[in-house]
């Protein structure tokens, strides 16, 4: 892992941080796991990811369905939106942002320095009229009650990159130039996206957790993994703690059988780019800043080892490339066929892999 978003505040408003705020939070008194030293549980997790090197971010709902300003008790709540109507009362709506803007930046400036800020909750959004009846309109869309919910996300921004400078922000599902990055949920796209994206996906169970909970295989992650950095993404893989803090140990076992992977074939993925054409067949394609090309070779369900061919069509090999299996020293034989190259996985390395569920082949150059 090189980062960690955690949900600081999801959309039933309760506070995993010591707002000042509101009393709905972890560290108020009538909560009983106040009384313990860690109780401020976001400070604890930033400071241990970051004694580890890695970066921090905040996952912080804008709606927020526990506070009178968003959904006021006057009113039914029909759907996820504010449950009143904001050119009526506009003086709710404007305590409802000024709420909302103190809590963001408490997390901006009192939790050490923070990478990403990570905002759900698209719907809270600035409209025009017209956006507004085409999603009324929408036959598909699950929202009835829908309004112009502007919390003034540019002056957010702003001020939070004063605290913050280089934070990267991410609104999600909410189009322009405070959505640093897309967040396509649960699902990988089909093809490489042409900006920055990142698939957020669960690992086991739900987003929250759920008893007997069924965990992804290592082979479905690793997969995953692959099949989202060839095609220009990052993986945010969802674990989600029990109602003690605690983790289910299939996410535990889950993760190290990930982990031990990533320290044979990490080059495959820390820092790499898409290739085209990323994928052909079983191999998924990424390639490192000095030209060299890894070909992540997966792994079919009965498939214990690399098999003795690995055929390239799509890679114009120079003659003087080398060719080996990450995790080993071995020179790989291969040569040129057309515009590609065939790849000779010798009998040992076909029996005792370096690691299991996929195996990558790296080559030192490609031609263009």
């Amino acid at each position: 892992m090189k980062y960690v978003v955690f949900t600081t505040k999801h959309h039933d408003g309760f506070c995993m941080f010591d707002t000042r705020q509101t009393n709905y939070k972890i560290t108020d008194p009538s909560c009983p796991f106040s009384t313990n030293a860690r109780a401020n549980i976001t400070r604890q997790i930033f400071d241990a990811f970051r004694n580890e090197g890695l970066w921090v971010g905040p996952y912080f709902s804008k709606p927020d369905w526990h506070n009178e300003n968003y959904w006021w008790p006057n009113f039914a709540t029909p759907d996820r939106n504010v449950n009143y109507d904001i050119k009526k009362y506009p003086e709710r709506w404007e305590k409802f942002v000024d709420y909302t803007h103190k809590q963001v930046m408490e997390l901006m400036s009192e939790y050490g320095p923070i990478d990403i800020l990570w905002l759900d909750g698209g719907w809270v959004q600035k409209l025009t009229d017209e956006q507004i009846l085409r999603y009324i309109n929408d036959p598909g869309y699950k929202f009835r009650h829908y309004q112009s919910q502007d919390i003034r996300m540019d002056e957010l921004v702003q001020k939070a990159r004063i605290k913050q400078p280089g934070l990267i922000v991410v609104d999600r599902a909410v189009p322009g130039k405070n959505q640093n990055y897309l967040t396509p949920e649960n699902e990988v796209p089909e093809h490489m996206l042409p900006y920055p994206w990142e698939s957020c996906i669960i690992s086991g169970g739900g987003w929250s957790w759920v008893p007997d909970a069924t965990y992804k295989s290592p082979k479905q992650v690793i997969h995953m993994l692959a099949d989202i950095v060839s095609k220009g993404g990052n993986l945010l893989l969802n674990v989600a703690p029990g109602p003690d803090g605690s983790w289910d140990a299939g996410a535990y076992q889950l993760l190290e059988q990930v982990g031990s992977w990533m320290k044979v074939n990490g080059e495959a993925i820390y820092s790499t780019r898409p290739l085209a054409p990323y994928r052909e067949g079983k191999l998924c394609f990424t390639q490192n800043r000095t030209g060299s090309v890894y070909a992540i070779y997966l792994a079919d369900e009965n498939e214990k080892g690399p098999p003795p061919m690995i055929w390239i069509s799509s890679l114009n090999v120079p003659d003087n490339a080398s060719v080996s299996l990450l995790g080993s020293s071995t020179a790989l034989k291969w040569e040129p066929i057309g515009n590609g190259m065939f790849i000779e996985i010798p009998e040992d390395l076909q029996k005792n892999p370096p690691c299991e569920n996929a195996w990558v082949v790296k080559v030192s150059k490609v031609g263009y």
